[in-house]
């Protein structure tokens, strides 16, 4: 077996070397070199900081373009939930209107009304109205109170005129609403049956109260004041003073 000998190098031979390592060391580290070192530090500086920014621009834009999505989603959303908003205070007041003219025109305000409708139109169609019971629920309070008023009476007659007078009564200018109908029998011809009605009683208005009042067919029947008779002013008698002035 054979083995090689490593030979230690020579230190007389690398410490000869070492001025000249040092002088070239000193070569290269002047002050225009070290500048060069250090724009080349700052050029990779600025390179990193540049290639930051570009990665850093294009997840905000991304981003933004996200955000922008959104928003412009929420503002279709917000203007298609506003826009049944849009004019709604002349909705109200057209609402109020109508509903103050309903009251007016197709609701009644007292019982003896709901009687004398039916009344007319069971005579119109020549059906028979009896046994009719009346209950009351109060149903708003206030200034535009309402009266639910239930209505329970047996009409009888030939089929035809009791169909004719269930549609009258749907069809009617006042208001009713038809909750039951209930056939009680039938004799040679004549339907019996039970029906249930339901209406709403308002406040009667100054109209309401004053309609039914009378009047007088001669405007003329006031009693006038007669006219107090002038009298002239007496003359002054001159002579019975001694003469004229």
């Amino acid at each position: 077996m054979s083995t090689t000998a490593i030979v230690p190098p020579n230190q007389s031979s690398f410490l000869r070397q070492v001025p000249q390592l040092t002088a070239r060391a000193r070569a290269l580290i002047t002050t225009m070199n070290l500048h060069y070192a250090g724009v080349a530090v700052l050029v990779i500086l600025d390179l990193y900081l540049i290639i930051h920014l570009v990665l850093v621009g294009q997840a905000l834009k991304a981003h933004n373009e996200e955000a922008l999505a959104q928003q412009g989603i929420a503002l279709k959303t917000a203007e298609l939930q506003a826009k049944p908003l849009r004019g709604l205070d002349a909705k109200l007041v057209d609402s109020t209107k109508v509903a103050d003219a309903f009251y007016a025109k197709r609701l009644p305000y007292a019982t003896s009304q709901v009687a004398a409708e039916v009344g007319a139109l069971t005579h119109r169609e020549g059906v028979r109205w009896s046994r009719a019971q009346y209950s009351y629920t109060p149903a708003l309070s206030g200034a535009d109170a309402l009266t639910e008023m239930h209505v329970d009476a047996s009409v009888s007659g030939d089929y035809r005129p009791i169909v004719q007078f269930i549609n009258a009564v749907e069809r009617d200018k006042m208001f009713f609403v038809i909750n039951g109908i209930n056939l009680t029998g039938q004799q040679t011809g004549q339907v019996n049956l039970r029906i249930r009605l339901t209406t709403w009683l308002r406040q009667p208005n100054g109209d309401d109260m004053t309609a039914d009042l009378p009047i007088p067919n001669d405007s003329k029947s006031a009693v006038e004041p007669e006219p107090v008779p002038v009298t002239a002013p007496a003359t002054p008698n001159f002579a019975a003073r001694g003469g004229k002035r």
